[in-house]
């Protein structure tokens, strides 16, 4: 009776091992298994792609009166997940924290005039440029001090928070120029309105950004001499992502052969995209 009784012991000690052995190498290969399989595929499966944007940022992306998501990234962004099989779904939050956002995984990737840069590359995957923007210095209607970037000396100069511009005025131009002050906004408006009443020189911003903000407010301020500058805004996501990335660029592509993408822009800027 006692030797039966350790047998069965034994036994079961041994059945209990095994099982956890088998256990542990389903869980592992589960993971790994979640570890393999590739963003887009996630994207997929879920059925849809969280994209953050700015949101206060017109004509690129904005809150309509519906308090809907609208604007040329919206719609981009739309009918990029279509293409996908996806619905889209947009996360609003300040430009700052949108890498951090999409580093932490909260989103699954930015479409909010996120300049493709070689800095930003070093952290971010990026589609092909979706849009390419012309930079301008602006200024008061009655400001003729300023036409140029060397003028820029010993003034205050507004710029978008965490926006390539601000790196372009810190890296390449505060060297070049020489000492002037650099005040960072969260969003446009405020800066313009800023600019309007005299609490900052001018500012740097791409045209078709400048034209609905200064309508609807009534902005005494212009776009002086020739653009500065011409960026390329992409879709960033996490870095190591080439399948996303491929097909992110096989939408835009598909856009463009098939007439799409130039009703979208047309729609939001009233000509046709530079070619």
């Amino acid at each position: 009776m006692r030797k039966s009784w350790m047998l069965t012991a034994i036994l079961l000690m041994v059945v209990l091992v095994v099982s956890a052995c088998g256990s542990k190498t389903t869980d592992n290969g589960s993971s790994n298994g979640a570890q393999a399989s590739n963003e887009l595929e996630q994207i997929k499966s879920a059925g849809t792609m969280k994209v953050g944007m700015m949101g206060t940022y017109r004509p690129y992306n904005f809150l309509n009166d519906n308090k809907e998501m609208d604007g040329f990234d919206a719609d981009i962004a739309r009918e990029v997940a279509k293409r996908l099989g996806v619905e889209v779904e947009f996360v609003s939050q300040e430009f700052s924290g949108l890498t951090p956002s999409l580093q932490s995984k909260k989103i699954d990737a930015i479409i909010s005039q996120m300049t493709i840069t070689d800095e930003r590359k070093q952290a971010l995957d990026f589609s092909e440029g979706y849009i390419t923007n012309q930079v301008k210095i602006i200024v008061k209607n009655d400001n003729n001090d300023i036409t140029k970037l060397e003028d820029f000396k010993g003034k205050t100069i507004g710029v978008g928070l965490g926006t390539n511009d601000e790196t372009y005025l810190r890296n390449e131009v505060l060297p070049k120029v020489g000492d002037f002050t650099i005040k960072t906004y969260d969003d446009v408006i405020t800066s313009l309105k800023d600019l309007d009443a005299g609490r900052i020189d001018a500012t740097i911003n791409n045209l078709y950004a400048l034209k609905p903000i200064i309508d609807s407010n009534g902005f005494k301020i212009k776009a002086v001499g020739e653009p500065i500058k011409s960026d390329q805004a992409g879709i960033a996501v996490r870095k190591n992502n080439p399948e996303l990335v491929a097909a992110l660029n096989e939408a835009l592509q598909g856009m463009k052969d098939d007439g799409t993408y130039n009703t979208i822009f047309k729609k939001w800027f009233g000509e046709e995209p530079a070619q």
